[in-house]
């Protein structure tokens, strides 16, 4: 089932998400749905078939139906008021703010492509050509990454990034993007991000004495948490990371890279493991 995020109709998610259930349980029918729902059945196939709205009682039990919490449930909320609205001007408003709420897109790296975490320079050298304007010159390159590296090992970088295609040539010689974010999963590939996390909190560590203060950012907190709570946190951190990467697109010309790492781990074990 896809995510909710990559829908813009509520009414074809709604019917998927059905469809799906009915494939694990054959004794589910519209007739169940549109009961679970407070719908009579022939209100229910014209929604189904968008030529109907979900009536605003039934969205709290569509939205247990459908298992939906939290970010999930505001966008889909904010797809029946875009699908409901007339004005032009508040249809837009509708769908800006549930563009804001939906997922970062993201390309899978492929084994051969996980070279991309080897060395933690390379996704700085890949995100240094938009500060220099697609200007692929490996001297400025090194130069401009912080600790500065070789021009063999910049060079290096822009090869790989041409040889994977996460950069593309464009007019007259410059280099940009191919896509905005990345991502990568499985075991081989878990190990290639967990080397590649390494090298990023060892610079981190190393911004302590290398820069300022007014030039990063470090800070800790030490707190007691319940199960419910830390749930809550990760949720916290997620969606920090989603905006931040939101906020980070919106950017026309960047001046620089900079990297966010955030750790959130147990300095203690639970009472209940030592019993």
């Amino acid at each position: 089932m896809r995510p909710v995020f990559e829908y813009m109709d509520y009414r074809k998610y709604l019917k998927d998400a059905f469809e799906e259930r009915k494939l694990a349980d054959a004794r589910l029918s519209y007739r169940n749905l549109a009961d679970s729902l407070g719908l009579d059945g022939s209100n229910l196939h014209k929604i189904l078939q968008g030529r109907s709205q979900l009536p605003a009682r039934c969205q709290s039990r569509v939205l247990k139906f459908l298992g939906l919490g939290n970010r999930e449930a505001e966008y889909f909320l904010l797809l029946t008021a875009y699908a409901r609205e007339r004005g032009a001007k508040a249809r837009m408003e509708i769908l800006e703010r549930a563009r804001l709420l939906q997922d970062v897109p993201r390309k899978a790296l492929e084994e051969r492509e996980l070279l991309f975490y080897r060395h933690w320079w390379t996704p700085v050298v890949r995100l240094l050509l938009e500060a220099h304007e697609g200007r692929a010159i490996p001297a400025r390159l090194a130069k401009s990454v912080c600790p500065p590296i070789s021009t063999d090992e910049a060079q290096a970088s822009l090869d790989l990034l041409l040889e994977l295609g996460l950069v593309k040539k464009a007019g007259s010689g410059r280099l940009k993007l191919a896509e905005a974010h990345l991502t990568a999963g499985g075991e081989r590939k878990a190990q290639a991000i967990h080397a590649y996390q390494k090298q990023i909190f060892e610079l981190a560590i190393a911004s302590l004495q290398r820069f300022s203060k007014d030039e990063r950012d470090v800070s800790t907190v030490t707190f007691s948490v319940d199960d419910k709570a830390y749930q809550a946190i990760l949720d916290i951190l997620r969606e920090c990371r989603r905006q931040v990467q939101k906020h980070a697109d919106s950017i026309g010309q960047p001046t620089r890279v900079m990297q966010l790492a955030m750790a959130f781990f147990p300095i203690s074990g639970s009472p209940k493991e030592r019993l």
